[in-house]
């Protein structure tokens, strides 16, 4: 083979490379997807209740993430949740916990609740395809994921508590 052709294939693979790197290190913009159009599923229904006189604030609809998939892809990609839904994470052990919003359409308020059903730690008004961490401050073993302005609407506190059943 001839230097000129192996400089040549050199050049045209160097090219190749440099764009693929510069393709592929592009900082990730969030792409709705319109193909995806997941609707909510009722499994069971959660109950907000004060602290203070143990009367209940709210009654809602829940869709239940218990296992890694479901925990892990939450409300990514929908479009629309009412305000009488919500999304409760349910983990096999108390822990520090974090939330993000990546590829997450929807502001959400973020609720933290521990082993003994109560919330402690509220993130309100959660930004869109935000991929900053929203960590506990305590350990907890369930998050409640409601429609952002809901915690304020319905006066939801730090030390409040829910209960919930799921549906056969």
């Amino acid at each position: 083979m001839k230097f000129s052709k192996v400089k040549n294939i050199l050049a045209i693979a160097f090219v190749s490379i440099t764009v693929g790197l510069h393709v592929s290190c592009k900082e990730d913009k969030p792409v709705p997807s319109k193909k995806l159009d997941i609707k909510f599923k009722k499994e069971g229904v959660l109950k907000i209740v004060r602290a203070s006189n143990d009367s209940i604030l709210k009654t809602i609809d829940i869709e239940i993430a218990d296992n890694d998939y479901e925990r892990e892809t939450g409300l990514m990609y929908r479009s629309t949740m009412e305000n009488n839904q919500g999304m409760l994470f349910i983990f096999e052990d108390e822990q520090y916990l974090a939330f993000y919003m990546k590829n997450t359409m929807i502001p959400l308020d973020i609720l933290y609740i521990n082993a003994n059903n109560t919330i402690v730690d509220i993130y309100k008004s959660t930004t869109p395809y935000n991929d900053k961490a929203l960590p506990s401050k305590s350990i907890a073993k369930y998050v409640l994921e409601l429609k952002a302005g809901l915690a304020d609407e319905w006066q939801i506190e730090v030390g409040d508590s829910i209960s919930y059943s799921v549906l056969d």
